[in-house]
């Protein structure tokens, strides 16, 4: 008899997780249920090539990302083209995969737990679910006792009548006003027609005004592309940067749930990407010994200790980025990263920094004042 594996939250987490466990373990039934009425919301993720292990990529593959061979930066004294593969996965594409893939009775949309319990679950519709394994990958939780700053974006998919002459992605242009904190704009052409417009700053405030972004999308159009264009698409996130805190926030002793996700701290500490650790996390489920919820919660409870003690640097570096110097200096934080080689770049999106490439961050001509900078270092780990 199969064990049944219940995934909470059909996002990209619990899609993932979903898709590698019907694929990679005939032992296991998954099931998934999603309060929504659709898997995987409303979202584009991205990720580096470098991000996915090879053996790895066939996960990502199987929904059906959009690839570009290289990307840009821009920053008021650095400009570069980067040869890295940069990928797009969207919402609907994971949707459509799930449905697919997945037999239709492993699939829940429409429906919320309203109560759990290690053994299983009990809907909104009044449906029981048992399972050998529950696993929580229901997006944002609890965040008290962490240390946190704001990435906030609105993102646009536009449609223009000709040709908007974007030719690959534009990760970071920060060659745009600074206002509140270190801010970019994003831009993906997933067609000559079709592209995604993105205003994203690092803010202390997680308020998120979506109308004044908007004007800014329109502003830069207006100003960069000179193109008339009709909006077929928006999406808006407020993702937490951790700054310091302890990880027990996310992982209360209390708490006999793994969690997945943004839920259990799974997504780079200072670029809030989520893919890399979803597709990692969903593989490390399909290897477990032991499929109950007691033991995948050990399993990816020891995962996210280990992550926690590897990315404190990465901790450091939010700090001096949101810490380090006034609003419309921070930006210098990133710029100064820039400057090193491209390998480096690529294992600072994979959070596989070497001591070298630590060091190569922090050197050179300082990008903040070195007393604001040791002041923000010495802040809480």
């Amino acid at each position: 008899m199969k064990r049944r594996v219940l995934l909470l939250g059909g996002g990209l987490a619990g899609g993932l997780s979903a898709l590698a466990l019907h694929a990679r373990r005939q032992d296991v039934e998954p099931i998934l249920v999603e309060r929504g009425d659709r898997f995987g919301g409303n979202h584009i993720w991205s990720f580096f090539d470098q991000d996915v292990e090879a053996g790895h990529r066939w996960l990502v593959d199987a929904v059906g990302p959009t690839r570009w061979p290289s990307h840009r930066i821009a920053f008021p004294a650095r400009r570069r083209h980067i040869g890295l593969g940069y990928n797009s996965l969207r919402s609907p594409d994971l949707h459509d995969a799930l449905l697919r893939t997945l037999p239709a009775s492993s699939l829940r949309l429409g429906r919320e737990a309203v109560e759990v319990t290690p053994e299983g679950v009990r809907l909104s519709d009044g449906e029981t679910i048992t399972a050998d394994a529950v696993v929580d990958a229901r997006g944002g939780g609890p965040i008290e006792g962490l240390d946190l700053g704001w990435q906030k974006f609105v993102g646009r998919h536009l449609r223009f009548a000709v040709p908007h002459g974007v030719a690959e992605p534009m990760i970071m242009d920060a060659e745009v006003d600074q206002a509140d904190g270190y801010r970019f704009v994003y831009l993906l052409p997933f067609s000559a027609t079709e592209l995604l417009v993105e205003d994203t700053y690092y803010s202390l405030d997680p308020a998120l005004d979506v109308g004044l972004l908007r004007q800014r999308i329109n502003a830069y159009v207006d100003d960069r592309i000179g193109r008339r264009f009709e909006t077929v698409g928006e999406e808006t996130g407020v993702l937490p940067i951790v700054l310091g805190g302890r990880l027990d926030a996310l992982w209360p002793d209390d708490y006999p749930f793994g969690r997945i996700g943004m839920r259990g701290g799974f997504f780079h500490p200072t670029t809030g990407y989520s893919v890399p650790d979803a597709v990692a996390n969903a593989m490390l489920l399909t290897e477990a010994s032991d499929m109950t919820t007691s033991g995948l919660r050990r399993l990816l409870h020891d995962r996210a200790k280990r992550l926690w003690r590897e990315r404190g640097f990465y901790r450091m570096l939010n700090r001096m980025l949101f810490h380090a110097a006034p609003p419309r200096q921070r930006y210098r934080v990133l710029e100064h990263f820039y400057h090193l080689p491209e390998a480096s770049v690529a294992r600072f999106y994979a959070t596989r920094l070497t001591a070298l490439d630590k060091l190569r961050t922090l050197s050179g001509k300082p990008p903040v004042g070195i007393f604001a900078a040791l002041s923000a270092i010495a802040g809480r780990a």
